[in-house]
């Protein structure tokens, strides 16, 4: 598999302050900063200035120099404590008595003016000071020429023998009387070892890195330059210019070669890590694109070490192995069902008995609410939370974890546009006659395609070709599937047929309740995979490594898109690990179990496109609705649009007051042509992709990344357990063929003598369904620290006034949206908000407590 990439940085860093940290935010790094009285031409935003650079001297005065203390925190880790026993323990601590641990050395915005050339650094060494639990101060003293001008960052060498993770580092001038004393650069990373570095690499070239908003977790926290206002290329400070290109250039690399621990690149990859040659187990390479790892294709290597163990992107990787592990030895027919329902209704009572083993205390760690310790301590008890929404299939299709699947049939008969040859008539059995008897003659077929009546879901052409290869696995089934829906006068939707079908003939219309579960089983794992995985989590990915490649860190639209990005490369080379594996959870207890992969590859290569990925296009494609030119959604009522249109474009208009701005910023050119030729590279040449010439088009770009990263991730996830969990309500499987497939079998004898049996039969294993459940609580988690759209304001943004306004207008937005939620779901007059029976809609409130509350929109695809 591909192993993630973590925050390991070169032997020497520079670390760049990016703006104030706001009060209680401590995961996001950035200084407390003061702004000065003059005012920049600039786009409008003030300079902000170093309060210690403050104090201006005359040239007769510029040999004065200023004192600087430094205070540099670093966190003493459990890996750390483990990884520093032994001889290189001992010649660390002898150096930190020696004070020649940790260098630092301050770096200027400004150009000598005598020479033209960059300012020398202005050096010191921080010596061991003293520890607060497990965090060691190290103190350093410069002696900072008063001429130095304003302090852009600060670059740090590491000359102990381990790496360390370096919190912060405060600068403090309070001994000269300035208006402010003390900028704090909040750092957040890995800080690499220098005689690593020496000894791995035989070059002697200094890698430079800054950070700006880093977690150690953070695949796409890699750092780069990042000073106080946001430049656009041809607006950075002098004295940084040749450091923002160098910058880039170590992050792009070479392209070849396997990756060092001390290297900081992003590149690209396919798919090519899902299988296991341990164990026989292979996959095909996908046209997926991933962050490219430093390992060898398909080796087979150790899991990167992580650093923070109580976070939760691993904790589901970690938890659903020990959890299933755990669930095979307490059951222990891999095959058996539920004999009946109350049997299923006791795993939110009785619950289900683990035995104690390694690792599923952990496993109680991540789910307390679910695992609870047995008295005697020698068992567990894995108990689940009742889920809140138990729905009929017609409201979950709307409002479930799958909405983007279900589209307005706009022609009949329906047609497939598979090779008939081998699979058969394209025509669909699903006749006018069967709708018009379904909807009881109210109107004909064509009538109610002219009103837009008549709705389908539609997995026939994905699946089809694949029925075949999936049952001939054990244990499961297969059909290429449609289901036919008819709007009633209520504003309800109301199944009228569920069309089941086998290649090349074996089809027809089926009413019992085992086609409706059949008809149903795809609409989960497809959620899962495509409207989720796919269109979410690796359609992203590509947006996240161009912006590391080509965007400096201190570039506005890098710092605007930052948020969305957030744990996302590290979810997915997790996922890539547990989850989407040959043999993991989605082969062991998903439809179409081994083919999941493949199929989400072939659906990206027939249904994605990015223009399509965002409201309102995307329903307009899905509803054949009237579409709006870009310019037309601009003068749209405000009440309208979007928020999060609004908020792009005042941002955009802000750093981008005339076109000529974005077609001359070669940084935003390349960051796109790369996400179109790299990152989506088999889609390169269609006509499709906006070309970012005007305000419009980027507005248009930005805002559907953010969508993409936000919105949409939230509306498929973290409704996930409220309508799954209670799996006969939407289970993740079908193990048994329709008994109608064979009026002459058995089976179908059986099935009238006792449906409930062969529904039982049907429906997933209990390992297979409690695993799922265990999984869907985990994915569908807000975890304490989640970061929600439109909460708190980036630490960038707090000193530019314009877009603080404009972001806390975008905030009253996200809150009014809360308001009109609630004022629907009370409104009498909409069926499918409430009513007796009748669950509210939450998935799109956009806040959420921390655990599983199925609402909430978090900035990015954080789980």
């Amino acid at each position: 598999m591909l192993t993630p990439q973590l925050n390991r940085h070169a032997s020497s860093l520079l670390f760049c302050h990016g703006g104030p940290l706001p009060s209680g935010y401590g995961e996001r790094p950035g200084p407390v900063l003061v702004r000065s009285k003059k005012t920049s031409k600039r786009c409008g935003v003030r300079s902000i200035r170093c309060a210690f650079t403050e104090v201006r001297s005359s040239q007769a005065e510029t040999d004065a120099v200023l004192a600087i203390k430094a205070v540099a925190t670093v966190k003493v880790t459990v890996g750390g404590l483990l990884g520093n026993l032994g001889l290189p323990r001992g010649i660390d601590d002898v150096k930190d008595l020696l004070g020649k641990t940790l260098l630092l050395e301050l770096v200027s915005t400004e150009l000598d003016a005598k020479t033209g050339l960059e300012k020398e650094t202005v050096k010191a060494y921080a010596k061991k000071a003293k520890q607060h639990g497990d965090k060691i101060e190290y103190e350093a003293t410069f002696k900072v020429p008063k001429d130095f001008g304003d302090i852009g960052g600060v670059f740090v060498v590491n000359e102990h023998r381990k790496e360390m993770f370096l919190e912060e580092i405060k600068l403090d001038a309070s001994d000269h009387n300035v208006t402010a004393t003390t900028l704090t650069i909040t750092c957040k990373s890995w800080v690499q070892s220098q005689t690593t570095r020496t000894r791995d690499c035989s070059s002697s070239t200094r890698y430079i890195c800054v950070c700006a908003r880093a977690h150690t977790f953070e695949l796409h926290g890699l750092m780069i330059l990042n000073v106080l206002p946001s430049y656009l290329p041809a607006q950075t400070p002098a004295g940084l210019r040749r450091l923002r290109e160098e910058e880039l250039e170590v992050i792009r690399g070479d392209g070849q070669g396997e990756r060092k621990a001390f290297e900081r690149i992003y590149d690209y990859d396919v798919y090519n890590d899902l299988g296991d040659p341990d164990h026989d187990v292979s996959k095909p390479d996908l046209f997926l694109v991933v962050a490219r790892s430093s390992r060898t294709r398909d080796a087979v290597g150790q899991a990167a070490e992580i650093k923070e163990s109580d976070l939760l992107v691993q904790d589901i990787a970690i938890g659903a192995s020990c959890g299933y592990s755990s669930i095979q030895t307490a059951i222990i027919d891999a095959k058996l069902g539920f004999p009946h329902f109350t049997a299923i209704d006791s795993l939110f009572g009785d619950g289900l008995t683990l035995p104690q083993r390694q690792g599923v205390g952990f496993f109680r760690g991540l789910l307390p609410r679910l695992v609870n310790a047995i008295s005697g301590g020698t068992q567990e008890l894995l108990r689940f939370d009742t889920p809140a929404m138990i729905e009929k299939f017609p409201r979950q299709t709307l409002a479930g974890v799958n909405p983007y699947a279900i589209e307005l049939i706009k022609e009949f008969p329906l047609v497939s546009k598979l090779d008939p040859e081998v699979y058969g008539p394209p025509e669909s059995a699903i006749t006018e006659e069967k709708i018009e008897e379904e909807i009881k003659g109210v109107m004909t077929v064509q009538e109610a395609i002219e009103n837009k009546r008549l709705f389908m879901l539609d997995y026939h052409d994905l699946l089809l070709p694949y029925v075949h290869k999936v049952r001939e696995l054990e244990g499961t089934t297969l059909y290429g599937s449609r289901t036919i829906f008819f709007l009633t006068n209520d504003g309800t939707l109301r199944p009228l047929a569920i069309e089941l079908t086998i290649p090349p003939l074996r089809r027809g219309p089926s009413g019992s309740r085992c086609s409706d579960l059949v008809g149903t089983q795809p609409g989960l794992g497809y959620g899962g995979m495509q409207s989720r995985m796919l269109r979410t989590h690796c359609c992203v990915e590509p947006y996240i490594i161009a912006a590391h490649r080509q965007l400096s860190e201190m570039h506005p639209i890098y710092r605007l898109l930052h948020p969305h990005f957030r744990y996302n490369m590290e979810i997915n080379a997790l996922a890539r690990q547990a989850l989407i594996s040959g043999g993991g959870i989605i082969e062991i207890s998903f439809s179409p179990p081994q083919y999941s992969m493949e199929i989400s590859s072939v659906a990206y290569d027939q249904l994605w496109r990015f223009d399509m990925e965002a409201l309102p296009a995307d329903l307009i494609r899905r509803t054949h609705s009237r579409a709006w030119p870009a310019a037309d959604r601009r003068r749209l009522p405000i009440r309208e649009r979007r928020p999060s249109d609004l908020w792009v474009e005042d941002y955009v208009s802000h750093y981008y007051p005339d076109p000529n701005y974005i077609t001359d910023d070669y940084e935003l050119q390349r960051w796109w042509d790369e996400v179109r030729t790299e990152g989506h590279g088999d889609k390169k040449d269609e006509p499709w992709w906006p070309k970012l010439n005007t305000l419009e088009s980027l507005i248009h770009a930005l805002t559907t990344i953010i969508w993409v990263a936000s919105a949409h991730h939230a509306a498929v996830n973290f409704g996930q357990y409220d309508f799954g969990g209670y799996f006969p309500n939407r289970p993740s499987i079908a193990r048994t063929n329709m008994p109608t497939e064979d009026a002459q079998k058995e089976s179908f004898v059986r099935f009238l003598r006792k449906p409930e049996v062969s529904l039982l039969q049907s429906l997933p294993s209990q390992i297979q369904a409690t695993v799922v459940m265990a999984v869907l609580n985990l994915l569908s988690n807000h975890s304490v620290d989640e970061e929600y759209l439109g909460s708190e304001l980036e630490a960038a943004w707090v000193k530019d006034p314009v877009i603080q306004r404009a972001y806390e207008r975008f905030n009253g937005r996200i809150r009014e949206i809360e308001g009109i939620i609630d004022s629907r779901n009370s409104d009498p007059k909409l069926k499918n908000r409430g009513g007796a029976g009748v669950v509210p809609y939450e998935v799109m409130k956009p806040f959420s407590k921390p655990g599983v509350t199925g609402m909430g929109i978090p900035n990015s695809i954080s789980i």
